[in-house]
């Protein structure tokens, strides 16, 4: 069992990420650290706060874009609920 709540989508050589991990390579470019780190961040914040205050979050104190949060907290959010 992974270490991670919601481990980062495993994309094959030649496959394009598809939906809101499709993001997750400018993510990491833009913002300097593996995807994985941004989506530990979502999963234990979503357990008490809504999507769009941990969207807001990820923006205010984190410095992420607006459509680059959201696809965090979107991806994290799908997988949780499995």
């Amino acid at each position: 069992m992974s270490e991670h709540r919601v481990p980062a989508p495993v994309v094959a050589d030649g496959e394009k990420p598809k939906g809101p991990a499709s993001y997750f390579p400018s993510i990491e470019k833009t913002y300097g650290r593996p995807v994985q780190a941004w989506l530990d961040l979502a999963a234990d914040r979503l357990d008490q706060h809504p999507h769009m205050e941990v969207v807001a979050w990820l923006k205010d104190s984190h410095g992420l874009g607006h459509g680059h949060a959201n696809a965090i907290v979107a991806y994290v959010k799908a997988q949780l609920a499995g």
